[in-house]
């Protein structure tokens, strides 16, 4: 059961109307928005790999704008997280390290999915017809669906947990429903 009261107090930490926190909350949105439409839109019109001059360049200039919109989201993360106040009650070591640790395991759940599926596997590449010879099964698709998005949101929870952010708590929640609906507009 969930403790209403409690979560009253934490989120009573946090100012939604701040600027900072409402382009943080729509920077997570916009990312997975995006790729999915443009991995759509390519995989119907082939525009992007006309463009390029060929489905590989396309599929990599699609690659390094994800990158760099996962930057930008990761930036306004942490700018809407410093703006807010810090939970004190939270602002300790073992806070600070279980985050960490956290932070460490969804750091390995990303990597190991980019090694499992290289570039074009992780970029959409299939969508550019640049398919994998088979599914990948290894780690850390061995241990669950989807490691890059719940790497990722593991990530976030971390640096939350690391800086004693409610706010940070809260756009990490964000993250996993925006991956959620990701997942399922994917699947």
């Amino acid at each position: 059961q969930v403790d209403v009261a409690a979560m009253a107090r934490l989120f009573g930490y946090v100012d939604v109307t701040d600027t900072g926190f409402i382009v943080a909350v729509l920077s997570i949105t916009f990312n997975p928005l995006f790729w999915n439409v443009v991995a759509r839109w390519e995989h119907k019109t082939r525009a992007l790999s006309r463009v390029f001059g060929s489905p590989r360049a396309a599929c990599y200039c699609l690659g390094a704008v994800i990158l760099v919109l996962n930057c930008v989201r990761s930036h306004c993360f942490t700018e809407a997280m410093k703006s807010q106040p810090k939970l004190e009650g939270w602002d300790y070591h073992w806070t600070y390290y279980s985050g960490l640790a956290i932070s460490a395991v969804g750091t390995l759940f990303v990597i190991s999915s980019f090694l499992a599926l290289g570039f074009t596997g992780t970029f959409l590449g299939d969508y550019f017809g640049i398919l994998m010879e088979e599914k990948v099964t290894s780690f850390p698709f061995s241990v669950l669906d989807n490691p890059m998005y719940w790497g990722s949101t593991a990530i976030y929870l971390g640096w939350s947990l690391m800086h004693a952010s409610p706010a940070g708590l809260l756009l990490t929640a964000v993250v996993a429903i925006s991956y959620t609906i990701a997942v399922l507009y994917e699947g």
